[in-house]
């Protein structure tokens, strides 16, 4: 069942995206060489909780950490550790927080220095698709029109979506109704409409969609071992159309069109 918000439910929600994309907002910088990932990990769960908030993931069926930190291949659910990020590297961040009784949840992939022009590419892809799917978050439309729209441009960039990790609802809990895949066809599915909040996050990667999980029993990385890309936001239809609501910065709110331009080798 779907669980359509209040204006005072989104009003939370709001704020608890703030707290997300104000912790997110702080580690993005804190990605360079020689930084462990357990680093980053110890950082984000101090201040989330100065913020009042308490991290979502930590404890989640069972996962050990508040944050989410993929290197390189791995997609998603890598775990924080000793492992000391290297030039040229690409690292993904998802993370969540639950505040006052609501969870958000967003995450980037930034790269670790000066890295190649094909991880770039693969960077702004996954964040180009967000917004594709994003531009068919109208009253309406399909569900599925957002999953069409994302594996369309993926694809049309020549690489591929992951199939096995999809989006989801968002609100008491972290993981609602509808499941929200980035692939299918247009025209399924529910009808969108006001008050539908929904973490919308491309995984893609530069080879195969096909994922294995290592020992640890959490990390999914790509099965040919190519790169991989994550974005996400936590969004909410509303009357006005849709809305990022955990945007970083105003300027998150709309698709970094020179982020290929920041590669020091693009």
């Amino acid at each position: 069942m779907i669980i359509y918000k209040s204006v005072a439910e989104l009003e939370a929600m709001r704020q608890s995206s703030r707290i997300v994309a104000a912790v997110l907002g702080e580690l993005e910088p804190l990605i360079r060489p020689g930084i462990r990932t357990r680093d980053l990990e110890i950082y984000a769960e101090k201040r989330t909780r100065e913020l009042g908030a308490v991290p979502a993931f930590k404890g989640y069926r069972g996962y050990p950490a508040s944050v989410c930190i993929s290197v390189n291949e791995e997609i998603i659910h890598g775990i924080p550790s000793g492992r000391i990020l290297q030039e040229g590297d690409i690292v993904s961040l998802d993370f969540g927080v639950l505040y006052e009784g609501f969870f958000s949840d967003s995450a980037l992939t930034a790269p670790v220095g000066r890295t190649n022009p094909e991880a770039m590419r693969l960077i702004a892809a996954a964040e180009r698709s967000f917004f594709k799917g994003l531009e068919q978050m109208k009253e309406g439309n399909r569900l599925s029109d957002i999953s069409a729209a994302i594996q369309q441009a993926v694809e049309s960039e020549g690489f591929s979506v992951i199939r096995q990790f999809i989006g989801h609802g968002i609100g008491r809990a972290l993981h609602e109704e509808p499941q929200v895949p980035n692939f299918g066809g247009p025209g399924r599915g529910p009808k969108l409409r006001p008050g539908m909040t929904l973490a919308i996050e491309p995984m893609i990667a530069a080879g195969g969609h096909e994922v294995e999980i290592l020992e640890d029993g959490w990390t999914a990385v790509t099965r040919d071992r190519s790169l991989s890309a994550h974005f996400e936001h936590t969004v909410a239809l509303t009357e006005n159309g849709p809305e990022i609501l955990s945007a970083r910065t105003p300027d998150a709110a709309r698709p970094r069109t020179s982020l290929l331009k920041e590669s020091p080798d693009a």
